[in-house]
């Protein structure tokens, strides 16, 4: 049974920095894609940032050059460096294995890591 528990983050200034980090289990954590969606108040799921199996990362061009997606396979740990946050960095966010298809994804059960970017 895939388990993903997430922690981190909190209450910052724009401008500001946090992490936000993902512990894994049940699965073959190495081999996968590990991805970062967030859920703003009032809105949809919005896909961040992804890192796959071999280090490659990608982000969703409102993140890029702010955030930093790494992943330690030896631990089982995806983190997500956010820097510079802005107020729209606000959201709960939440760390999936794979690619998921974010047109069809449900908001995931567990708490997430809320992130809160205010003056």
């Amino acid at each position: 049974e895939v388990h993903l528990l997430e922690s981190g983050g909190g209450s910052a200034q724009p401008g500001g920095s946090l992490r936000v980090s993902c512990v894994a289990s049940g699965f073959p954590f190495s081999r996968y894609t590990m991805t970062w969606v967030r859920q703003a108040p009032g809105k949809g799921l919005e896909w961040v940032s992804s890192i796959n199996s071999g280090g490659d990362t990608h982000y969703t061009d409102s993140v890029k050059g702010r955030f930093t997606i790494t992943r330690d396979n030896a631990k089982n740990v995806v983190d997500l460096q956010m820097n510079s946050l802005e107020t729209e960095d606000t959201a709960v966010y939440y760390c999936a294995s794979g690619f998921p298809n974010i047109e069809t994804m449900t908001t995931p059960s567990r708490q997430g890591a809320q992130v809160t970017v205010s003056s």
